[in-house]
């Protein structure tokens, strides 16, 4: 008799396929693809035309750039006045930045979890944000959520800027202008968001090791299920860190312009890839690219895609989920592999 049983392993995917969608109301196109940055044969053409896709217009990537630019040019300090640490120009760094988060995460914890604009159209999971939980401060995830955002991560996200403009202001970092660097400007641009990627891989890899996830890493894996409050809602030593990628700049010359393009992949860029939700429908034919289902399987299966995918060290180090039900095989087969040789 045959040992094989085609109707068996069709009936398996098939339940594999409906438990799937148990789990997720809605995913993007599966599986997942990353970045063809780090294929290997390289592929240059490809690698272009990925490279002009992710400027969308109607794209995060593109939003970010612009609100550095207007922020650079309106609403920021002069660099004259950074040359000495002071509480006005500090503080007027806050409050724009505490404006920006009231706008982007405020505005989409209203439109999509509270008034519920588009209902459950593009959301990846089906449960409420938590209340009456003792896991969160205040025994409400939204509250609590808010209260690490505004505080510790939105003054982390001052300190960083305002070291970098009393750095430029002294001279202890070198800056450029597009004028006299036009090649060099464009393609740290394009970098930035790369360089964003590998801090944003490290940084939690790191802190999923031993008593660094217990002490830190864990308040921010209390939301299974996000919301645009939740990307920030961190412990103050990761959310301190998060940003410090910024540091960069006192190796790299670089303009005020690439420091905010780098800090609001943070600033701006959390509670967008945490919203719950793949799209904001903007009107019947306009949506905008909004979640990160990448990212989102991190908090769902915890030890994996620990970064984003245009970086490589997932797939590399064998922790990339692809978001399909044969990913959620290999992530347990893998679970027990690390168990048995514990």
């Amino acid at each position: 008799m045959s040992t094989t049983d085609p109707s068996g392993a069709r009936d398996r995917r098939a339940r594999q396929r409906t438990s799937q969608r148990k789990v997720w109301n809605y995913t993007p196109e599966l599986p997942i693809k990353m970045a063809p940055y780090w294929d290997w044969p390289i592929k240059p053409l490809v690698s272009l035309k990925y490279l002009l896709r992710s400027w969308n217009p109607v794209a995060q990537r593109f939003l970010y750039l612009v609100l550095a630019v207007v922020v650079w040019t309106w609403f920021t300090p002069d660099l004259e006045r950074a040359q000495t640490l002071s509480f006005d120009w500090i503080f007027e760094i806050w409050l724009r930045n505490l404006v920006i988060l009231l706008v982007i995460a405020g505005g989409l914890h209203l439109a999509l979890w509270k008034y519920r604009t588009q209902a459950d159209e593009y959301r990846y999971d089906m449960r409420p944000m938590a209340k009456g939980s003792k896991v969160f401060h205040f025994k409400n995830q939204v509250w609590d959520n808010m209260f690490w955002t505004l505080g510790p991560a939105l003054a982390f996200s001052v300190f960083w800027e305002a070291l970098m403009w009393h750095a430029y202001a002294n001279g202890w970092a070198r800056m450029i202008t597009f004028e006299d660097s036009p090649v060099w400007f464009l393609t740290l641009v394009n970098l930035i968001p790369i360089w964003a990627g590998l801090h944003v891989d490290w940084l939690p890899r790191l802190l999923h090791v031993g008593k660094l996830y217990t002490w830190f890493h864990a308040w921010h894996h209390k939301n299974i299920n996000t919301g645009p409050w939740s990307g920030l809602a961190m412990h103050p030593v990761e959310s301190f860190f998060l940003m410090f990628d910024t540091m960069i700049f006192f190796l790299l010359a670089g303009h005020p312009i690439h420091v905010l393009f780098l800090l609001f992949h943070h600033v701006i860029g959390a509670p967008m890839s945490h919203a719950g939700f793949e799209t904001l429908k903007l009107s019947k034919a306009t949506k905008f690219g909004l979640g990160d289902f990448f990212h989102q399987l991190h908090h769902k299966f915890f030890d994996c895609n620990y970064g984003t995918w245009e970086t490589p060290w997932d797939t590399w180090f064998g922790t990339f989920h692809d978001g399909t039900p044969e990913g959620d095989i290999e992530m347990r087969e893998r679970r027990k592999k690390i168990w048995q040789n514990t």
